[in-house]
C-alpha cells in the first residue's frame, strides 16, 4: 500500500471522527473492514479499487473458509468501501463511483419484544432490598423507561440525572445529544439505588466490590456485565425468550407506538438518524389489524 493510499485512509478516518462525529467503535470497524479489503485484494493505490476487485472481495466474504459471514456483516465491509469512495469523490480524486457498489438484500428482521406482563415480571426479579439488587432493578427500569442503547446506559453518570424534570441528556451515535425521560417508577428506582451507595464514584452503575477500593479502580459496569445480568434475571423470572438489553429497547418502542405515539416522536426518543429504522416496529403495533382479527375471525353469521 503506497504512502498516498495510507494517507488517504488516515484522512478518511479523521474525517469520520472530526467531520462526522462518529464513535471510536465505528471508526475502528471501518478501519478493520478497509484493511481487510486492501489485504485480500492487494490494493496498493486507489486505482486498484475496481468493480471486479469489489466483486472478488464479496465472493471471498461469502466463502465457507472465511466463516460464512452473514449478509449483514458482508454489507458492513462493503459499506466501509463505499464510504471511503464517497470521501475520495468529495475530494475530487478519480476513483470508482460508490453508487456502483450494491449491497445484499437482507431478510426482514425478526424482533422479539416483551409483553407488558413480562416486563413487570422482569422488573420484580431483582431483590431491591440489597445494594446490587437495587442497582439491577434500576438498570432494568432505565432500559425500559428510556429505550437507551446498552453503551449509552453504561456511560451514564450520577450527575446526568435531572432529578426535578426526570430527564437525562444522552450522547448517542454520531455524537448526537438527545433527551430521554424517566417514568416515575424508574426515577424512584434510580433514586433508591443511589441513596444506598456509600461511594463517591461518578458512574451511575458500578461494580460493588468487596473490600477496599483504590482511587484508580474503574468500577463502571461494562455492556457485557449488563448483558449477563439481564439474562440472569430473565432466567430467574422464568422467561423463555432470549432477552437482551436491546430487547428492552425494542419493547420501549413498541409500547410507545401501541399507545398512540407518532413514529417520528419515537424516532427522536430512540436517537435513530433515519425514520426507516424506526418503522421496523410499526408492523408489530398495528392496532387496526388486531381489531379486524377480533371482529371477523371465526364469527358465525346471524
Amino acid at each position: 500500500m503506497t504512502a498516498s493510499l495510507k494517507q488517504l485512509h488516515t484522512d478518511f478516518l479523521e474525517d469520520l471522527e472530526i467531520g462526522q462525529g462518529r464513535s471510536q467503535k465505528t471508526i475502528a470497524n471501518y478501519d478493520h473492514y478497509l484493511q481487510r479489503f486492501y489485504h485480500q485484494e492487494a490494493i496498493k493505490s486507489i486505482s486498484d479499487i475496481t468493480l471486479e476487485a469489489v466483486r472478488r472481495f464479496r465472493r471471498h466474504l461469502n466463502e465457507s473458509q472465511t466463516g460464512g459471514l452473514s449478509l449483514a456483516t458482508q454489507n458492513y465491509h462493503l459499506i466501509a468501501v463505499r464510504q471511503f469512495l464517497k470521501y475520495l469523490a468529495k475530494r475530487d480524486f478519480p476513483a470508482l463511483s460508490p453508487e456502483k457498489i450494491g449491497l445484499a438484500k437482507l431478510h426482514e428482521r425478526v424482533i422479539d419484544v416483551l409483553y407488558p406482563e413480562e416486563v413487570e415480571i422482569l422488573l420484580r426479579a431483582p431483590n431491591a432490598a440489597t445494594l446490587e439488587g437495587a442497582r439491577d432493578q434500576a438498570i432494568v427500569y432505565i432500559l425500559f423507561s428510556t429505550g437507551l442503547r446498552i453503551a449509552e446506559a453504561t456511560s451514564l453518570n450520577r450527575d446526568d440525572i435531572r432529578t426535578n424534570s426526570k430527564e437525562i441528556p444522552v450522547r448517542g451515535k454520531g455524537n448526537k445529544v438527545r433527551v430521554v425521560f424517566l417514568s416515575p417508577e424508574a426515577h424512584d428506582s434510580v433514586k433508591d439505588y443511589v441513596a444506598k451507595r456509600m461511594d463517591t464514584d461518578p458512574a451511575l452503575f458500578i461494580r460493588h466490590k468487596k473490600g477496599s477500593v483504590g482511587p484508580d479502580d474503574d468500577l463502571r459496569l461494562t455492556p457485557r456485565s449488563i448483558q449477563r445480568l439481564i439474562k440472569k434475571y430473565a432466567a430467574k423470572a422464568g422467561l423463555t425468550k432470549d432477552i437482551t438489553p436491546h430487547t428492552l429497547r425494542h419493547s420501549f418502542a413498541t409500547d410507545l407506538l401501541s399507545n398512540g405515539a407518532d413514529v417520528r416522536e419515537v424516532q427522536q426518543l430512540l436517537g435513530h438518524s433515519s425514520i426507516t429504522t424506526t418503522q421496523i416496529y410499526t408492523h408489530l403495533t398495528d392496532v387496526h389489524l388486531h381489531q379486524v382479527h377480533e371482529k371477523y375471525h371465526r364469527k358465525k353469521s346471524a
